[in-house]
């Protein structure tokens, strides 16, 4: 252990090496056995019944589910009220059925291959789904609350992703010291020493606004419990080197000792209560078969399992143990198992009966009264996202203050503040104080917003300043957005550790809890979100599809060709737009177009050109009738850029997001004289605003901004293609030709127009990395890009 209070030492010694401690009744022993035989009667009635099918079963280590109920039943009499538990898939089944107490039929009914699909999208296997259930503990006779999150074939994605979600329901109760939710966290021994986002979610324990006031994680430390020969064991690290590196005390116990299992399981729950300190838990065991039902491991590990062949059960000999010593009779044991077998053989009858898979009954998270019965939207309408302007004043003038006495702040601060109140008295605003009115706004209304990552409190490019300093108190601070008004929602801003994978799963974990709150995790750079890819790809892209899990999070994404580097500049639009699910094929005919094609959509990308529609895609964020991802491209030199501000008047009541910004110049005027029409998202129409006024070609070329890239604008870009009938149409972006929108955009321009117009493409030309470092061909490929895109005769005699 590397612990520095001596008060935990000393608890630890006390617990483990006062004489007698473990000692238990004979009706905890009964318990104990009851546990156990259910543990290994589900295995054995699966392996019975479904012998060729994989089920990732507990075979080995089937002490874990009495471990794991111990673990509950004592947080449950230390007041803890809901525990959520991510896991891999070994034993997963299991836990569902004897733990949280999914309906043994809904289990068996997954191995039915004539079982149809549920309209409700792809599903996932049966090995990965979760579950939520409210029960009453037996042990206590006290409600438990349980949830057993969904977890893709990754091992330990889910981590961050329980603990954000623990955050939240902690929060939410205002259960700040962790005393009525936790969280349970179980491993498999080579994952937990090899995967780094482990190392990244045990970092955040301690860090403010993210620890969970301790987390239980139960090893299950595969093949080296029956033999002490090191040619025998996994070559892996072995856990205890986790613990060190993180600073938690590790209990190993056998596996085959059940009632040591038990009682260290009990003093873990207890440390977790007790010191709201993360805590260890390293079943030592065995897997009696390999990776899974289908897989050989005398291949590979010969020698091991004829060792393991040999291992008696766990459960034979702990019965042996009980009916020697006369806590029960050989007769009550068989009774027991019979008892468990009749239970399973009815619910396997009963099983024939389900013809449908609704993956709805495995919903992890569900939101009680925000869809109808049917889990379905209560509405198909949004509303306008603007607010009133004597609303968008006050947040102004807050954010232009200091609302807390005798606060000195940085002298460069108090310029940024009196820019702020001269926007507000000139109503306008740039894009720090457009987010600033959106989240204000949000708070008024009883909405939670939570905003994470990386120097967001500040803001990468110092432009956000959330969070003031008195700069003669150290470590006093002052967060104007919670002194809106007197009774609001709180507003919860972080810096984050120096992490990706772990941070965004831990937000994404968060926003799961409610429907009724804005969380964002901020990028510092747009392109670091590749090291989170997995809970992109497995979890918010998918995350519905897979497991009808809505999501509202939002990712603020930096984006944009500035001659910074390939690692500064692009945050890989392409890779969002390929994972859309909309067809480009189909045009989607629709009542309610926008709002119908929002909810069929798996997330939604937008790259906005003004703070204004910043305001409104955030707004309508809360504003719709359901949740989605909301990936939003975010500017970074037009933070500051002098044309990149919005009126009030496209920011009050009755004003909305504007999926795409039609031309509204002198070419919209006379659009039977316009040459060619420029589609574009983001930064660089102001790039083709300027070279166009520099041209003088203001009345031959239109500009039209894309600002919802997906799902895609169907309709109002339908009702701009035919505004100018004799125009060249063209696409023009600032990334690689390879990278960007154009692979998405195109088809979809040619669907609208039936394949009779072609959309021609201005950008840079493919390269591998995403953009230059050097100032100079920056600026030189802008030239050339801008200067094909005005060339009005570009495109004369060249097929399409």
């Amino acid at each position: 252990m590397f612990i520095n209070d001596v008060e935990q030492c000393q608890w630890i010694r006390q617990k483990f090496e006062t004489p007698g401690v473990m000692k238990f009744t004979n009706e905890e022993k009964r318990t104990l056995l009851a546990r156990l035989v259910r543990s290994m009667r589900f295995e054995d009635f699966l392996a019975r019944k479904w012998s060729s099918e994989k089920r990732f079963g507990l075979e080995g280590c089937e002490v874990m589910i009495p471990a794991l109920k111990t673990i509950i039943d004592k947080s449950s009499e230390m007041g803890i009220e809901y525990v959520i538990m991510g896991m891999p898939h070994r034993g997963r089944l299991n836990v569902l059925a004897n733990v949280i107490r999914k309906e043994l039929e809904q289990i068996f009914c997954q191995f039915d291959p004539k079982l149809e699909a549920a309209d409700e999208g792809s599903g996932d296997v049966k090995y990965h789904l979760g579950m939520y259930h409210e029960r009453i503990n037996r042990a206590t006779n006290k409600k438990i609350t349980l949830s057993l999150m969904a977890n893709p074939s990754h091992l330990e994605a889910v981590d961050p992703v329980v603990q954000g979600k623990t955050k939240a329901e902690q929060f939410y109760r205002g259960d700040t010291a962790g005393k009525k939710v936790m969280s349970i966290l179980l491993h498999g021994d080579a994952a937990f020493a090899g995967q780094g986002v482990v190392y990244e979610t045990f970092h955040l324990s301690d860090l403010p606004s993210y620890t969970t006031n301790g987390t239980i994680h139960v090893v299950v430390n595969n093949q080296i419990g029956f033999t002490t020969d090191p040619r025998m064991a996994r070559s892996s690290p072995y856990p205890t080197d986790v613990a060190r590196v993180v600073n938690a005390p590790i209990f190993h116990v056998n596996a085959d000792d059940p009632e040591a299992v038990m009682y260290v399981c009990s003093v873990a729950a207890e440390w977790r209560n007790t010191f709201n300190k993360d805590v260890v838990v390293d079943l030592v065991c065995y897997r009696r078969r390999g990776h899974n039902e289908m897989d050989e491991p005398m291949f590979t590990q010969p020698l091991m399992y004829k060792q393991i062949h040999k291992q008696v059960p766990v459960l034979k000999k702990y019965a042996d143990k009980l009916i020697a010593d006369g806590t029960v009779t050989l007769q009550e044991f068989e009774e027991e198992i019979a008892k468990y077998d009749r239970i399973c053989e009815e619910a396997y009858t009963r099983s024939k009966d389900n013809k449908i898979l609704h993956i709805k009954h495995w919903l992890d998270s569900p939101w009680p009264g925000f869809f109808n019965v049917d889990g379905e939207p209560k509405s198909m309408s949004c509303p306008p996202t603007g607010i009133s302007e004597d609303l968008l004043t006050h947040i102004g003038n807050v954010a232009s203050s200091v609302p807390v006495k005798d606060f000195k702040i940085h002298a460069g601060l108090s310029r940024i503040l009196r820019a702020r109140l001269e926007m507000t008295k000139n109503r306008v605003v740039d894009w720090a104080l457009a987010e600033y009115m959106a989240f204000g706004s949000f708070l008024k209304e009883g909405i939670h917003v939570r905003l994470s990552g990386q120097d967001v409190e500040r803001g990468t490019f110092s432009h956000r300043h959330h969070v003031l300093h008195d700069q003669e108190v150290d470590k006093r601070t002052c967060v104007p957005m919670n002194h809106l008004w007197e009774q609001q929602a709180p507003y919860t801003v972080c810096n984050s550790s120096l992490s990706e994978y772990g941070v965004l799963g831990f937000e994404l974990g968060f926003a799961m809890a409610s429907p009724n709150a804005l969380v964002c995790w901020e990028a510092q750079f747009g392109d670091f979100h590749n090291t989170a890819q997995c809970i992109i790809d497995q979890f918010i892209s998918s995350g519905q599809a897979k497991w009808v899990r809505h999501n509202g999070i939002v990712l603020l994404l930096p984006h944009g060709m500035e001659g910074m580097g390939p690692e500064h500049s692009s945050a890989r639009p392409e890779r969002f737009l390929q994972m859309s699910n909309d067809d480009s094929d189909a045009y989607p005919f629709s009542e309610q177009f926008e709002v119908s094609q929002l909810y069929e959509c798996n997330w939604i990308v937008v790259n906005c050109s003004t703070p204004a529609n910043y305001f409104h895609v955030l707004r309508r964020q809360i504003l719709l009738p359901f949740r989605k991802p909301l990936i939003i491209l975010t500017p970074k030199s037009l933070l500051r850029h002098p044309e990149a501000k919005s009126s009030f008047d496209e920011m009050v009541s009755g004003t909305t997001f504007q999926r795409v910004i039609p031309e509204n110049g002198l070419a919209a005027h006379a659009p039977h004289e316009v040459k060619r029409v420029i589609f574009c998202t983001g930064k660089v129409y102001y790039d083709l605003v300027k070279e166009r006024k520099n041209q003088d070609l203001e009345k031959q070329v239109a500009i039209t901004r894309l600002e919802q890239i997906s799902p895609f604008p169907f309709d109002l870009l339908k009702e701009e293609l035919e505004k100018y009938p004799g125009a060249d149409l063209v696409w023009c972006q600032e990334e690689h030709k390879n990278s960007g929108y154009y692979d998405y955009v195109k088809p979809r321009f040619r669907t609208i127009v039936n394949h009779t117009r072609p959309i021609w493409y201005v950008g840079r030309e493919p390269a591998a990395a995403a953009a230059t470092g050097n100032k100079n061909t920056h600026l030189v490929s802008l030239r050339r890009f801008l200067d094909t895109a005005f060339n009005l005769e570009a495109f004369e005699g060249k097929t399409f």
